[in-house]
């Protein structure tokens, strides 16, 4: 298993690097089966103000699937604690849904098509940083709405982009404010999403489905 730390405003001393080995190997020893590599960050933040200033960053690469969890508190060695337990309980979250998939069938709902949102930020005046301050690659395997929705719960984001399997084409699901989960889509010429035949996405939990302009 490939374990790779990185640091930001700190420096990552012998002592800290054997602690994230230990606790991250404690974290996954019942998974190593999945777990291909765990990308660390560990960040120190400049603002006085915040009182979590120690943040640890955890990402798992698990036969496909991104595992992420992020904790922070006044300390980093509580920090990396916490990471810690919150990637070993996503970690068995995620086999335990391997093995029900494996013996249970899934029932499915047709979402009801919802009308387009003409403007998806409101009276907001939108808002970019002024750089880019990380850049991430990662594969992007063809996934259903459903598996998409798995990885949005595992990576802890707001939203997952994702290639939908039955278009072709790239989607994001994100979660809303108000409950539930949206899909954004690309929308064609003609007015219509990717979807074949007129259908919509068959996925229980999302709750709204937005199409982008």
């Amino acid at each position: 298993m490939k374990l790779v730390i990185h640091g930001k405003n700190i420096e990552i001393t012998d002592a800290i690097r054997e602690y994230v080995h230990q606790k991250l190997e404690k974290a996954t020893s019942h998974y190593l089966n999945v777990t291909n590599e765990i990308d660390v960050h560990l960040s120190v933040a400049r603002n006085p103000r915040i009182n979590e200033r120690q943040i640890a960053e955890v990402t798992v690469y698990a036969n496909g699937t991104v595992i992420r969890a992020e904790e922070g508190s006044e300390s980093l060695y509580a920090s990396i604690d916490l990471v810690a337990d919150k990637i070993a309980r996503k970690l068995r979250k995620y086999k335990e849904k391997r093995l029900d998939k494996k013996v249970q069938s899934k029932t499915v709902e047709v979402v009801e098509q919802q009308p387009v949102t003409p403007d998806l930020i409101g009276d907001r005046t939108p808002e970019l940083p002024g750089e880019v301050v990380r850049t991430k690659y990662f594969a992007m395997p063809p996934m259903t709405i459903d598996e998409a929705l798995e990885q949005l719960q595992l990576v802890d984001h707001d939203f997952y982009m994702f290639c939908n399997a039955e278009t072709g084409e790239i989607n994001v699901i994100y979660e809303r404010n108000h409950g539930g989960y949206g899909v954004i889509q690309p929308r064609r010429n003609n007015g219509h999403t990717g979807h074949k035949n007129g259908k919509t996405a068959q996925n229980t939990p999302v709750a709204e489905k937005t199409q982008a302009k």
